[in-house]
């Protein structure tokens, strides 16, 4: 085969490789892809010390090697998170798993996970800074009440994870000329 098709194969097997290890951390894979994971760092160190003459195809190559490299470091913290226990989308079955056999157990998650991470008073509070924020940073302030209110819900299993059940406040803070809402312990 040639440098295009290995190329190829090397973006099919990657594509390939990252949607195993996401059934893997969602439980509908039982083992670890590790003869997929093999299959594909073989494609990827086989150009590793050889110049590709053409350009587009060295670009491509080395954007999937960086593409790989990045899946890699996030599957290794994963992996280490869920050796720990600490692995949020692991925690309820662990749970649920550690508990006495007591009888029937519920299916749905704990309480908690229902709780609301900000109140809607303070999602109109952060909503009316977070605008202000991007209209001083001079980005288009197109922003809705509810898509805040979703950003900050799309965070609840790092929040959590983070901080437990102990109080959160966020704020706005200007990070590289773009408005961010952080989370930190309430004081």
């Amino acid at each position: 085969m040639g440098i295009p098709e290995d190329i190829a194969q090397f973006e099919q097997g990657l594509n390939e490789l990252i949607i195993k290890y996401e059934q893997y951390f969602l439980g509908l894979e039982k083992r670890e892809p590790l003869r997929l994971l093999e299959a594909v760092e073989r494609l990827a160190r086989k150009y590793a010390n050889v110049k590709i003459v053409n350009t587009m195809l060295s670009f491509k190559y080395n954007s999937l090697i960086s593409r790989f490299n990045s899946y890699r470091q996030y599957w290794n913290r994963i992996l280490r998170l869920m050796e720990e226990g600490r692995y949020s989308r692991d925690r309820f079955r662990m749970a649920m798993h550690q508990r006495p056999d007591d009888g029937p157990q519920p299916t749905s998650p704990p309480a908690e996970a229902f709780r609301p991470v900000v109140s809607a008073g303070e999602t109109d509070e952060l909503y009316r800074q977070f605008v202000a924020a991007r209209t001083a940073c001079g980005l288009s302030a197109s922003i809705s009440r509810d898509m805040v209110a979703a950003a900050i819900e799309r965070q609840r299993p790092a929040i959590v994870a983070r901080y437990g059940d102990a109080p959160v406040e966020f704020r706005v803070v200007v990070e590289g000329g773009v408005p961010k809402i952080k989370a930190r312990l309430r004081r």
